[in-house]
């Protein structure tokens, strides 16, 4: 299977206007895919930015040709009821046919708390999404859908406005049980490299594969995508340090896990030290460098990379990737 070759709009990072600027280059660039992260608040409060996903997506549908868009990730299960989310992709499916794709995870204190959620445990966050994930797929596939969940309800609700064919729907994983479930129910697995990657090759692919098998699924006719963190350029000091700019991303899960202020996340974010910020990332100078770091991710399977640059300058960045690590990649296969 071909790799398809993503990017992220960072939505932490940039304004509504100057992402779509983004995704327009990407567009005319070659890039088969355009994703934006859903948050309410950033990873940082000075100069962070934090545009309503769904909207932008209305938006980058108009202003886009032929690039798919979707979220990377949008939490179905605490600012937004998981009806709600099914009818606002059904729309988007409807307006833009067979390029919208729907990322979806258990969420993180930073986008939930600060409307009063009393943030639960990760057993609750994951049986929320599990439970959403099943109500999203009916209210596409059936009318009247009457729903009894243990935390959602619907009574003959039904989607007037929904595309002939249900949204692609990608679960992200960072453990076995959520890897489990996309393999089971979803389209696809979607995560963020920077990781050992014993967690891939040991935990996440095995237990998605298990998923589908579970329910007679052929896992290999599945999607694999993954958010990979590159930091490319041809000033390799630049490179690095645009690192900086993305380093609460460096932080460990327990360290993030109940933080619900941009400034305590800013904080904690600026006592690391720069080798910590930038052995998460691909940085590179050259474009073989750039394979190589890649290279395990398409040998473990994924088919579907979408790139995160943390430079200010994404323009840069996008005809810098386009023009010299591009053509090398479109000759991979997973």
């Amino acid at each position: 299977m071909n790799v398809r070759i993503g990017y992220k709009a960072s939505a932490e990072q940039f304004g509504p206007v100057d992402l779509l600027r983004f995704a327009e280059l990407a567009d005319e660039l070659g890039f088969d895919s355009v994703a934006i992260s859903d948050h309410l608040q950033p990873w940082t409060h000075h100069g962070g930015h934090a545009p309503y996903s769904l909207s932008w997506l209305g938006a980058a549908a108009q202003r886009t040709k032929r690039v798919t868009l979707g979220t990377s990730v949008l939490t179905p299960t605490f600012r937004h009821h998981p009806a709600v989310v099914a009818q606002a992709a059904a729309t988007l499916a409807c307006l833009t046919p067979q390029r919208i794709w729907l990322g979806v995870g258990s969420g993180e204190s930073l986008n939930e708390s600060t409307l009063g959620v009393v943030w639960p445990d990760s057993a609750e966050r994951f049986a929320r999404l599990k439970e959403a994930v099943e109500l999203m797929q009916r209210l596409w596939t059936e009318e009247r859908v009457s729903f009894d969940g243990r935390f959602y309800s619907t009574r003959h609700a039904t989607l007037y406005d929904r595309p002939p064919q249900p949204v692609p729907l990608l679960i992200a994983a960072a453990g076995p049980s959520a890897a489990r479930l996309a393999g089971r129910v979803a389209d696809g697995m979607i995560c963020t490299s920077g990781k050992d990657m014993a967690l891939y090759r040991d935990t996440l692919l095995p237990a998605f594969r298990d998923g589908a098998a579970r329910t007679g699924r052929d896992a290999g006719s599945l999607q694999l995508a993954i958010e990979i963190k590159l930091s490319f350029d041809s000033d390799p000091r630049r490179a690095l340090a645009d690192t900086r700019n993305w380093a609460a991303l460096a932080l460990s899960p327990e360290q993030k896990r109940d933080v619900d202020d941009p400034l305590e996340m800013e904080r904690l974010a600026a006592d690391l030290p720069d080798e910590v910020v930038g052995s998460h990332w691909i940085i590179a100078d050259d474009a073989d460098t750039v394979v190589a770091g890649l290279q395990p991710y398409v040998e473990l399977g994924f088919t579907h990379l979408i790139f995160h640059a943390p430079g200010t300058h994404q323009e840069r960045f996008l005809q810098l990737f386009a023009s010299q690590v591009m053509p090398l990649l479109r000759g991979l296969s997973a």
